[in-house]
């Protein structure tokens, strides 16, 4: 059975960091691209990064770019999240998944999706 799970999330102040993990069971993704997204309450979910399989090409969405890195480890099959100068608005359930196809900030371009992880930036 395919399953992610997503770790590290916590409760942080207000230009801290946290570094999320995705580790993936049950397949390898090595040959996927993956993605972090984030759901606010009262939010849908949004698009936050995305890495190729090999690493190689990264994006981003505008509100993280140049605080937030994605990277991977293939061989362990986790892909990670650093999340530094961390603000109250980036307060959301954060979520990794698999890109299957389409659009790369599309939320319907992704499955195997975790169950996520909590992070709260107090301010």
């Amino acid at each position: 059975q395919v399953q992610l799970v997503e770790s590290g999330g916590g409760l942080v102040q207000a230009g801290g960091s946290l570094r999320l993990s995705c580790a993936a069971s049950g397949r390898t993704f090595s040959r996927n691209a993956m993605g972090w997204f984030r759901q606010a309450p009262g939010r849908e979910r949004e698009f936050v990064a995305t890495i190729s399989w090999s690493g190689g090409s990264t994006y981003y969405a505008d509100s993280v770019k140049g605080r937030f890195t994605i990277s991977r480890d293939n061989a362990k099959n986790t892909v990670y999240l650093q999340m530094n100068s961390l603000k109250a608005e980036d307060t959301a359930v954060y979520y990794c998944g698999v890109r299957l196809g389409g659009n790369y900030y599309d939320v319907h371009s992704y499955g195997y999706w975790g169950q996520g992880t909590q992070v709260t930036v107090s301010s």
